[in-house]
């Protein structure tokens, strides 16, 4: 229903900026590179490539002494398919163009003819398809139908992801609320598509559900209370820019109930099945028995993945962190920066939603299966009834040695009586 009624047909239109990722953009080929002096290049007043620089240190006369490269590269995509235009790599700039390589160009309608393109990036698609191929084959061979299911409900989540969460908050949707709609309809079709219709997957669902609400109520609470703003870096100035309606610090919100979804559902699901695997294991077990014994499990579940989610911020954040290092900068100032606050929010309350998630789904786990147990018809199991039967044969031959054994101490007894 929140799908529905918040569905909002596509992303709205705009101008493109030029800047940062709103650029046209082509496909293109490295045809040619020639080595040349450095210094006959500064003579000539050629430019380096468009998207990198030297470095801050290097001087001019450093440069003069080393040899630089003139690349051409030829259009592949686009109208002007198959112009070539000419860039000078410096020889101290991270990325070097060699003949052959396939690279993403930048296009400016509006810039002088021969300035129009320039090199912005490297042409990644087939290593990164080759990837993707190499991890869809490894759930399969493991997971078989189940990580055919899985990968699945991971492209319906990028298309919930791409199809309604993007253009719903970029047409001014609260984010907040289609952060929560999109997040139940991944959930709810990941959870039922990985793990099937039951009892089971319900109990983890509902967990989810509430573990997202408690995230959606800190998250608010304390991203107001920091005053963090979510415009930090030049993308979501960008895109504030773009679209001055969006809610900055709502997007932020939204970011933080989607990116603890994944670890919950692992939490949710897991702390589910061990309950039942409990219960299958002692089904005369109570639900109190089988909450402490879920809940023995969910520590070192919560243990592992609250550490998890910490290293994978704070690995997010690496070079972020390395900046203020460098500028020696004591532990509170960087606390209190709003680029590093925000990652400190988004980690402690998705954590938090973590660890209640796993006592709320084990005592939820834990009551439905009790019930399950003791529902109409279903007698509490007695340690009679939890005996294995034996076979009619094996029941007759103990019947008979057992009378044999009776009437043999019988007659001692008479003999010892005489």
């Amino acid at each position: 229903m929140g799908l529905v009624v918040l569905w909002p047909g596509g992303a709205p239109a705009h101008e493109r900026t030029g800047v940062g990722f709103d650029r046209q953009t082509q496909q293109a080929t490295v045809t040619k590179v020639v080595s040349l002096s450095c210094a006959s290049v500064n003579a000539s007043g050629d430019t380096p490539t468009g998207d990198t620089s030297t470095a801050e240190g290097s001087s001019a006369q450093q440069q003069a002494a080393g040899t630089c490269k003139r690349a051409t590269i030829r259009v592949d995509t686009g109208d002007d398919k198959g112009r070539t235009f000419t860039e000078i790599v410096q020889p101290d700039q991270s990325r070097q163009l060699e003949q052959g390589e396939k690279v993403v160009v930048a296009y400016e309608p509006s810039a002088p003819k021969d300035l129009q393109y320039s090199v912005t990036d490297v042409n990644r698609r087939i290593p990164m398809a080759v990837l993707a191929i190499i991890f869809a084959v490894a759930v399969v061979v493991v997971g078989r139908l189940r990580g055919v299911m899985a990968l699945v409900a991971l492209a319906i989540s990028f298309m919930v992801l791409n199809f309604f969460v993007l253009p719903a908050i970029l047409q001014g949707s609260n984010p907040l609320v289609v952060a929560v709609v999109g997040s139940s309809a991944i959930m709810l079709i990941a959870l039922y598509l990985c793990h099937g219709l039951s009892a089971r997957t319900s109990v983890a669902v509902l967990g989810t559900l509430i573990s997202l609400l408690l995230i959606g109520v800190l998250g608010s609470l304390f991203i107001d209370w920091a005053a963090l703003t979510g415009n930090t870096d030049d993308n979501t100035g960008l895109i504030h820019g773009l679209y001055p309606s969006i809610d900055m610090s709502g997007l932020l919100l939204a970011g933080i109930i989607i990116g603890s979804l994944g670890v919950l559902d692992d939490v949710t699901v897991t702390q589910t099945s061990a309950v039942w695997e409990l219960h299958e294991a002692n089904p005369a077990m109570g639900w109190r028995g089988l909450y402490r014994a879920g809940i023995r499990i969910g520590r070192d579940h919560i243990a592992s993945v609250v550490n998890t989610l910490v290293l994978a911020y704070a690995g997010a954040a690496l070079p972020l962190l390395l900046l203020f290092s460098i500028a020696q900068s004591s532990v509170g100032s960087v606390a209190n920066s709003e680029l590093v606050a925000e990652e400190i929010v988004r980690t402690l309350v998705g954590s938090i939603g973590l660890v209640a998630s796993v006592p709320v789904t084990t005592a939820l786990a834990a009551l439905v299966v009790s019930a399950d147990r003791s529902g109409p018809g279903k007698a509490p199991l007695t340690a009679p009834e939890a005996a294995p039967a034996a076979p009619a044969g094996a029941v007759g031959a103990v019947g008979a040695v057992t009378a044999g054994s009776a009437q043999t101490r019988g007659g001692r007894g008479r003999r010892r009586k005489r």
